[in-house]
């Protein structure tokens, strides 16, 4: 990583703004951290190269210098070691420890300048301690981890409490099986994701746990939908009963109930049970059911339904086409002349 361009290794422009450069910083060491990648050389030889990045970046002198003349523009400026307008610090690590070899910070500014405080902050931030012969692990927050729930529908809509098993990280590389125990609230949709403080990867020198994000996969219903707060499903009535209309008993998520389908309903009205939905956050106003009517023939008559359906159809006059521009021009079209 060292050959590279310190922007790249940090994965930014050479416009980035100081926060920019720090938040990238922080990102990168925290996935390449040793404690987190322990026995890994790659990761250890990238985080190392992270530093050396952010300390040339993280200071503006140095930054000018590099942008300018490159590393040769900051070797230059840290050549002479310790003089009357600066300091120098070297950070000793131990085996696997993090940190740079032989890293010296000049303070073109002079003593007690921006880049002295630049110094303390980059060396607070990573863990380290001015002098001596070593230097104590950076203290990186945990990394956030993810994993999947499945819940049936009806859980998923009232919601329960539930345990699931899986397998945490632990400091030393190690996986360990854990069983949780996890509140689900009602309403909670498809791809949700619930968030578990503290029970992600641990933090290395003595900082906190991330969390656990738990995606929730919401197994289909065999006949309820959802739109939002609404629970859909279809109602299949005769023929008779869209004409005639009736009283049908229908599911709910909530129970059984009765709903009303006048006399002349069509395929495809949606008829609405208030209240039957899924309730509101926090208490608010429920959702509603909706019956999507679907009108289904008889697939086989007998006689006498044949003739009663054939006398249905003589007194039904014109029938639903008559006044359509396309069914009155397909009547045109038929006619012979002076008919």
């Amino acid at each position: 990583m060292a050959e590279h361009d310190y922007y790249e290794v940090l994965g930014v422009g050479r416009g980035a703004s100081q926060e920019d450069i720090r938040k990238a910083y922080r990102r990168l060491a925290r996935k390449y951290h040793p404690d987190l990648n322990p026995g890994d050389p790659e990761a250890e030889r990238k985080f190392k190269g992270l530093g050396e990045a952010y300390e040339v970046l993280s200071d503006a002198e140095k930054r000018k210098a590099y942008d300018r003349f490159g590393r040769e523009g900051v070797r230059m400026g840290a050549a002479t070691g310790a003089g009357p307008s600066g300091f120098r610090h070297t950070w000793t690590g131990g085996p696997g420890e993090p940190g740079f070899d032989d890293v010296a910070f000049e303070a073109f500014a002079g003593s007690g300048g921006q880049a002295e405080s630049l110094f303390q902050e980059l060396f607070s931030r990573l863990g380290g301690r001015r002098g001596g012969t070593g230097a104590r692990r950076a203290a990186v927050h945990g990394p956030d981890l993810e994993s999947e729930i499945e819940l049936p529908f009806e859980q998923a809509v009232h919601g329960v409490r539930t345990t699931v098993m899986l397998e945490r990280p632990t400091g030393d590389g190690r996986a360990r099986r854990e069983r949780l125990e996890v509140k689900v609230p009602p309403g909670v949709r498809d791809g949700q994701r619930i968030r578990l403080r503290g029970k992600g990867a641990p933090g290395a020198g003595g900082a906190p746990a991330g969390d656990l994000y738990l995606k929730v996969r919401v197994k289909p219903h065999a006949y309820f939908r959802r739109e939002d707060r609404d629970i859909i499903m279809d109602v299949p009535i005769s023929v008779a009963e869209a004409a005639l209309g009736a009283t049908v008993e229908v599911p709910t998520v909530h129970g059984r109930t009765r709903v009303r389908i006048p006399p002349g309903t069509s395929g495809g009205a949606r008829l609405r049970l208030r209240g039957q939905g899924l309730a509101g956050p926090k208490g608010g106003t429920p959702g509603d059911q909706y019956c999507v009517i679907r009108v289904v023939p008889p697939r086989q008559l007998d006689e006498r339904q044949k003739r009663l359906f054939e006398e249905l159809r003589k007194a039904e006059g014109p029938g639903p086409r008559r006044g359509l521009a396309w069914a009155d021009a397909e009547e045109s079209a038929g006619e012979k002349p002076g008919e």
